[in-house]
């Protein structure tokens, strides 16, 4: 995490101190949500329950127009924003192997830790499966290197890759959640299983 407030000259700790409270919000925010419940959690993939999809989506949308907001008044400079470098076979590789982990295991990463926080033995299981998947990509990673650094595109925005602006990739995104919002919805009342839903209110 990069300083909050550049123009304070706040202190390295102060900005770590600030991190870690808002490192706890965020988790306390996921669990109040329901997001300890791997069942709830996977409910997205089976259609019964969408709140993880609607809840991120909602907080991409809010960053996304927050920064938009924050830039064109003077108080961010989005040239300071970091942006990840892509690389296209890591990411798709990667991308199947984190959407079979969060089907088969019900975790995210951030949700198993907001999970193990409450003492869920489930989540401590999944966050040991994910140590011993880091330590085997470190252990092995001389042996893909050559392809986890193959077609590196750099830090390359999605507005910047089919070429239009920000703001129009912003309006884009709102309208396309509008849109998976509704079939969120219809999903919900299409594969809804009350015992589950119940289930895991309660």
């Amino acid at each position: 995490m990069g300083p909050v407030i550049i123009s304070l000259n706040l202190s390295e700790w102060i900005n770590l101190l600030i991190g870690f409270l808002i490192g706890i919000g965020f988790g306390f925010s996921l669990e109040q949500a329901g997001f300890s419940s791997s069942r709830k959690l996977a409910g997205m993939f089976y259609g019964y329950d969408t709140t993880v999809l609607k809840v991120f989506f909602t907080a991409a949308i809010v960053a996304l127009l927050g920064s938009q907001f924050l830039s064109y008044f003077g108080l961010l400079d989005l040239d300071l924003v970091y942006v990840n470098h892509y690389y296209v076979g890591a990411s798709i590789v990667g991308g199947v192997i984190m959407g079979a982990g969060f089907i088969m295991g019900g975790f995210c990463p951030g949700t198993a830790m907001s999970a193990a926080s409450i003492g869920k033995i489930d989540a401590f299981v999944f966050l040991l499966g994910g140590l011993v998947g880091a330590f085997l990509f470190a252990e092995t990673y001389p042996l893909i290197e050559e392809f986890a650094t193959s077609s590196y595109k750099g830090p390359v925005k999605i507005s910047d890759w089919i070429g239009i602006s920000d703001g129009l990739f912003a309006f884009i995104l709102i309208i396309a959640a509008v849109v998976l919002f509704w079939f969120a919805e219809y999903a919900e009342k299409r594969f809804k299983r009350p015992d589950i839903i119940e289930d895991i209110n309660s």
